[in-house]
């Protein structure tokens, strides 16, 4: 009888902790890792000659929208073939819990993507991590309780403060999710109706994380105009309620704010010499991703969607939010003002009369419609009735580099998994849905030299495990899970681009979930053994 299920032969091991790598073998057996090292003539029912390749833990993506993609296609191409074997979603929204009233109005799901066709079976956040997990995925999966979903649950999409008793009703549910096994709350504070929390609002419900021992993950309040004040706002937030915080996709979004990301960074780096425990993470491009909807002022969503399409149709209303739009502010993160049409590139419209404007500027759809950039943009919400998945060209490359050089920051897609196939190919993806973690280990590690090898494997495996006080993940050590990715230093590459995003990147070998291959020479195998991982609050 063989003494293990696999041995991975002569990798160069990269075990997550940072330390240089060293020769040799890794051993599988069942779900486990079993042995780390030289095991010698040991045997197993399966081998793998690496040759030198290097081997590690299987990658964390702090911020997955995989959410709807998954039900679609449980595979995860984009992700597996990167080494993503877990994926953390609910950026201030989450698939639980739903209300009645949500599942009616929400059968689609948070993104709106009307081309992935399911029932919303589930209530609760856990239910609905369960029932995904049986339908079956390649990746493992997490979630945030997100903030925006529980006002939604409790109050509506409405711009007023809750009630103390609304707020121990949303305390409670933050509670529940926790006790399910949520990673903890996330707030998205640019989009409604997360954006008419109070800081105190956020503080109380932080607070009942902490009873669970979790994290407050933000989008902070305004990555533009206010971003120090936003940090300032987080960082007392997580003062106050006593837990553990990280920053979404840090950014310094428009070239007047570029210079402010040296002073968050030393603002970030006080907290934590004084003690708070704060980290962040981010994605690699000089270009973000959200709704077009997110350049209309939070007001005119009060209410949810269906009110900000009567109030953009109401000539009134639309010159009011026309000149909001056009005016620089320090009460709402002013996308359009600060970017203008030129560096607004439209990508994901529903409605099939408009798809031929996929992947034009905002400028060139007005020139082409012959109405101004603010009218055009105002008028397309209304007649594609979506948000409108867009990309925002608005960080510095300089940034980038800066921010991949700290230690604290940790790495995401903040995009959903995708395949060059189907449905997926009816809109185009922010290109990190396919890159992002290539990208860093080509052309900011390979190639650039920003950070060693070791040091951006910690920051995809033991970083954001420990961050997020998950246990026996995120290492190469013998009785740690399985998760375990081989590939090749010298060719791993990211593909996608704005005009193409729909490209796998290269240079992944092999890949394990849970012990059991979903990678396997650069292919998918089809397996998909992932599993719900669950938050240090979970009560099974």
């Amino acid at each position: 009888m063989a003494d293990y299920d696999l041995i991975l032969r002569d990798g160069t091991i990269y075990d997550g902790s940072g330390k240089p790598p060293v020769r040799g073998d890794v051993a599988i057996k069942g779900d486990r890792i079993a042995a780390v090292g030289d095991v010698g003539s040991s045997t197993a029912d399966h081998e793998i000659q690496l040759n030198g390749l290097a081997v590690a833990p299987g990658f964390i993506n702090m911020l997955s929208w995989s959410v709807e993609s998954l039900i679609e296609d449980g595979r995860s191409q984009s992700e597996i073939r990167q080494g993503v074997t877990l994926e953390v979603m609910g950026e201030g929204t989450s698939m639980g819990p739903m209300s009645p009233a949500m599942k009616a109005s929400r059968t689609r799901g948070i993104l709106g993507n009307k081309h992935i066709q399911y029932e919303v079976e589930w209530t609760t956040l856990g239910e609905y991590l369960d029932w995904l997990e049986k339908r079956g995925v390649s990746t493992n999966i997490a979630s945030f309780v997100g903030s925006g979903t529980l006002r939604t649950y409790i109050m509506g999409d409405n711009d007023r403060p809750p009630t103390e008793e609304e707020l121990e009703d949303m305390a409670n549910l933050v509670r529940q999710a926790m006790q399910e096994g949520a990673m903890g709350m996330s707030a998205a504070l640019i989009y409604p109706p997360a954006a008419y929390a109070s800081t105190e609002e956020l503080i109380e419900l932080a607070k009942a994380v902490a009873e669970y021992d979790g994290m407050y993950i933000s989008h902070i309040r305004n990555e533009g105009s206010t971003f120090v004040e936003a940090i300032q706002e987080f960082l007392r937030i997580v003062h106050e309620a006593k837990l553990t915080g990280e920053i979404y996709h840090l950014k310094a979004a428009g070239g007047s704010n570029w210079h402010k990301m040296d002073e968050v960074l030393r603002l970030v780096d006080q907290a934590r010499a004084e003690g708070l425990p704060v980290t962040a993470d981010m994605y690699n491009y000089e270009f973000s991703g959200t709704g077009l909807s997110s350049c209309i002022p939070p007001w005119a969503h009060d209410g949810g969607h269906k009110d900000l399409i009567t109030r953009l149709k109401d000539p009134a209303t639309r010159e009011r939010i026309k000149k909001d739009m056009n005016t620089p502010s320090l009460e709402w993160e002013n996308m359009f003002n600060e970017y203008g049409p030129t560096r607004i590139l439209l990508s994901g419209f529903q409605n099939d009369a408009l798809k031929h404007y996929t992947g034009k500027t905002l400028a060139e759809v007005s020139t082409e419609r012959g109405t101004a950039p603010d009218e055009t943009l105002m008028d397309l919400i209304v007649e594609d009735d979506s948000r409108i998945f867009t990309m925002y060209f608005c960080m510095l490359e300089d940034n980038l580099r800066k921010q991949i050089k700290v230690p604290w920051v940790s790495f995401c897609s903040d995009a959903e998994s995708q395949a060059p196939e189907g449905v997926f190919l009816k809109t185009n993806p922010h290109p990190r849905a396919y890159g992002s973690f290539a990208r860093l280990l080509g052309k900011y590690v390979r190639d650039e030299k920003l950070i060693t090898l070791e040091e951006a494997v910690r920051r995809l495996t033991s970083l954001p495990a420990a961050n997020l006080k998950i246990k026996e993940r995120g290492a190469l050590k013998a009785g740690y899970f399985a998760d375990v990715v081989v590939f090749d230093p010298a060719k791993v590459q990211d593909y996608a681009t704005p005009d193409k995003p729909h490209q796998y990147s290269v240079g992944m070998v092999h890949v394990f979930v849970n012990g059991e291959q979903v990678l396997k020479d650069g292919e998918h195998t089809g397996a998909k053994p992932g599993r719900v991982v669950r938050g240090p609050g979970y009560k099974g």
